[in-house]
């Protein structure tokens, strides 16, 4: 190697990383996970499917929730990456995190997220009511608990996640004091394990072999059996959305057509558009696949059409 190449090298070696740029601030922001906010959309999930969405107390009501939630993820994700930076530097990504590239100082970070998680459920006591202080409190004793030991913990780690998005799809009735339909609940629930499990599955076909490179529990699931739990989670949410959709609640629509059980077809065509990115070990990445993916947005305007038109009862 020529002595113009060395020097090269050692120049590129010194650069400080990507990850560093941007400031205290801006790191703390990346750290909070800005793309993951799209998930506490779900908060919206039990006001519209009751149809209850569009008064002007509920869409504040609603709104409220959205931030706080946003918040409490922020303060999980905040210690979670103050805890794993040592671990997060072997990584070939996660090394880019502000906290692991040295951006944002362990310290801050620590108190950072014990500040939002401390003001988030004061917050909802205050605007929101007992009921949704206490469901963020629960979220974020089980998310914190998750951080310290139990994502060491084989199912449970899957089930922590999956109860973190079922709490994001019923706050938002506790909030408004809707009851939370039966069929609701399991839908959600088992349509957040089948994202779960798919984005496992894809870390376990993409990480293998690579030693240090992933979460050290994907060593400890076989490709076959975070198979099974995907396609066992998607199998119960569509049952459980066509019993969801076919319960009328005994009052019987009068729209022009059944939009509530059309809703079904497009459902369905959702959970197995879903699945080729599963099958394929491309799912590891949920809010890329849900946003990027053409075909799957059209099916979800659909969706949201057909349900929307059973609510309004057109």
């Amino acid at each position: 190697m020529t002595e113009t190449a060395v020097l090269r090298q050692r120049t590129h070696e010194e650069r400080p990383a990507p990850s560093r740029k941007g400031g205290l601030l801006a790191g703390l922001l990346r750290t909070a996970r800005p793309r993951q906010w799209v998930k506490n959309v779900l908060v919206v999930a039990a006001p519209a499917a009751a149809g209850q969405l569009f008064s002007r107390h509920a869409l504040l009501q609603v709104a409220f929730v959205f931030v706080l939630f946003t918040a409490c993820a922020a303060a999980v994700y905040l210690v979670n990456d103050a805890r794993d930076a040592d671990a997060d530097r072997a990584h070939p990504t996660k090394r880019h995190r502000p906290v692991a590239a040295g951006q944002v100082p362990v310290p801050v970070a620590y108190a950072v997220g014990g500040c939002l998680g401390i003001l988030a459920p004061a917050a909802a006591a205050w605007l929101c009511g007992p009921a949704v202080a206490a469901l963020l409190t629960a979220y974020l004793a089980m998310q914190l608990a998750y951080c310290v030991s139990l994502k060491h913990v084989l199912v449970v780690d899957l089930a922590v996640v999956t109860t973190g998005f079922l709490m994001r799809a019923m706050v938002g009735g506790l909030a408004l004091g809707i009851p939370l339909s039966r069929w609701f609940l399991i839908t959600t629930g088992f349509g957040a394990l089948f994202m779960v499990s798919a984005k496992r599955y894809s870390e376990a076909v993409q990480m293998a072999g690579k030693a240090g490179a992933t979460r050290a529990l994907l060593t400890e699931y076989t490709t076959g059996y975070l198979r099974f739990v995907w396609q066992l989670a998607a199998g119960v949410a569509v049952l459980g959305y066509c019993l969801w959709a076919m319960e009328e609640g005994g009052v019987p629509h009068t729209s022009v057509l059944p939009w509530r059980q059309l809703s079904m077809v497009a459902f369905i065509l959702a959970i197995l558009r879903y699945a080729v990115f599963a099958d394929r070990g491309t799912a590891g990445e949920p809010e890329d696949v849900v946003l990027r993916d053409r075909a799957l947005a059209l099916i979800g305007v659909a969706w949201m059409a057909m349900y929307g038109l059973a609510v309004a009862n057109w």
